[in-house]
């Protein structure tokens, strides 16, 4: 177990570290999980060892969202002045998500042919009638 954490704890690192160098917009765990990713693709094999860690570390989720909650606390005052722009942010990125992956989901059924298919028949089988 505590391989397979060295091992997430690195690839974050590499994300952090890249995203230093190149100056991405990005966070570097984000780009941590990316390599995550790519790794776990090229080897094709399951990590039974890291699947073991990373199930104890989402059992545990709740405890990560502390620092985040006390954060919260210590800037009450913050929010209460800012509450409209930062809900307004909310929505809108929420809103902005949901459609930019709706997008890439009809983008990808598309490419793969899941979509409509050129026949036009619909998904229940009518055949559009």
């Amino acid at each position: 177990m505590l391989g397979a954490l060295t091992f997430i704890l690195c690839c974050q690192l590499a994300g952090e570290l890249l995203v230093e160098a190149s100056g991405l917009p990005v966070p570097g765990p984000v780009v941590g999980m990316v390599l995550l990713f790519a790794w776990l693709m090229l080897r094709k094999r399951e990590d039974k060892e890291l699947a073991a860690t990373a199930d104890a570390l989402l059992r545990n989720l709740a405890l990560l969202f502390v620092p985040a909650g006390v954060g919260v606390v210590l800037h009450l005052g913050l929010l209460g002045r800012e509450g409209v722009a930062i809900s307004a942010a909310l929505i809108v990125s929420t809103l902005a998500t949901v459609a930019v992956t709706a997008l890439v989901m009809q983008w990808t059924l598309r490419g793969e042919g899941g979509g409509k298919g050129e026949t036009g028949a619909s998904a229940d089988g009518e055949g559009g009638r």
